[in-house]
């Protein structure tokens, strides 16, 4: 079983467990709205921030997510949030996803560094056979991004989700598998000397 209060670290990134306390933290990180575009939740709305954060402490607790906030190194600074979850032991599979940035956070590598986080805990350390990833088809920066982590574009579930405004999104799914990881890991996240976790 995964331990729910869990750190995971890079010299540039710590990812740490969820904490309510994190939400004044949050507050001003939400407050864009352009970042919830593709979001399943309108997080710059206090009160579905609220309940976007007891739900993730909620499903931690029984056993269905591992939550984390998002704290850059150098400064301190929490930066936003992501989560391991969907997990089956019995299938060695797990999802990452949950995950946003406040914009002055966006395009600074923490999110690359915050994956490779994740993956390295799931492949290196649960050796887990597979880790997925999905998001919405009409996230074409998301996509490309997954691609640029050496992701590989699986397929589109059609309206899959409920999104704000009543729109129905159709998600598309990346995965890495077990024996892909050592190449993406030694090529694309190579820059990345430091992972720990505590």
């Amino acid at each position: 079983m995964i331990p729910p209060q869990l750190i995971l670290e890079t010299d540039k990134v710590l990812l740490r467990s969820l904490q309510h306390l994190d939400i004044a933290s949050f507050t001003p990180l939400t407050k864009d709205a352009s970042i919830w575009k593709y979001f399943t939740f309108l997080l710059n709305n206090p009160s579905e921030l609220q309940y976007w954060v007891e739900t993730a402490l909620q499903e931690r607790e029984e056993g269905k997510r591992i939550p984390f906030t998002i704290v850059e190194k150098v400064s301190g600074n929490i930066c936003g949030s992501t989560s391991l979850g969907s997990i089956s032991y019995y299938d060695k599979r797990i999802e990452i996803g949950w995950s946003w940035l406040g914009k002055q956070y966006q395009g600074t590598g923490i999110n690359f560094h915050a994956k490779f986080c994740m993956l390295s805990f799931a492949f290196d350390l649960l050796s887990f056979e597979r880790v997925e990833i999905k998001t919405d088809n009409l996230n074409e920066r998301a996509k490309q991004g997954l691609r640029k982590i050496g992701a590989r574009e699986e397929g589109v579930l059609r309206s899959h989700m409920k999104m704000p405004m009543n729109r129905r999104r159709d998600s598309v799914y990346f995965s890495i598998l077990k024996n892909e990881w050592p190449g993406i890991r030694n090529s694309i996240f190579k820059e990345i000397n430091t992972f720990i976790c505590s």
